[in-house]
C-alpha cells in the first residue's frame, strides 16, 4: 500500500470517531490521527474517500467553525444539510466549536 494511502486510512479511521452531532476541525484529525500539522493532507483524504464511503466526513470543518467549501455550492449545502440533520447548529454560518466541537467533548470524557 502506498504511504499516501496508509495515511488516508488512519485518517478516516480517526474521522469514523467523531460522534453524530460533534464536529472536528482539520487540525484536530491531523493531531488526532498523529499527524500534527498535517491539516492539508485531512483534506486530501477526505476528498479522496472511495464512492459509498461510511467515513462521516460532513463532521470536518476549518479551525474557524465554518464549512470549506464555498458557500452556495451543492456540496456546501448537502454538507451543511447532514450537519443539522444530526443537530449541530450554525450560527451566521459558522459552528460553534466549544458547543460542538469534538477536541472540548473529549478534555470533558477524560
Amino acid at each position: 500500500m502506498p504511504k499516501e494511502q496508509g495515511r488516508y486510512q488512519l485518517i478516516w479511521q480517526t474521522v469514523k470517531q467523531i460522534p453524530k452531532g460533534r464536529v472536528a476541525s482539520y487540525a484536530d484529525i491531523a493531531a488526532l490521527t498523529g499527524l500534527p500539522g498535517q491539516q492539508r493532507l485531512v483534506g486530501y483524504a477526505l476528498h479522496n474517500l472511495p464512492r459509498n464511503s461510511d467515513v462521516p466526513w460532513q463532521r470536518v470543518i476549518n479551525a474557524q467553525g465554518k464549512i470549506s467549501f464555498p458557500p452556495r455550492t451543492a456540496r456546501y449545502r448537502k454538507q451543511k444539510a447532514l450537519l443539522e440533520k444530526e443537530g449541530v447548529v450554525f450560527e451566521k454560518g459558522k459552528v460553534d466549536m466549544e458547543k460542538f466541537g469534538v477536541m472540548p467533548w473529549l478534555e470533558r470524557m477524560s
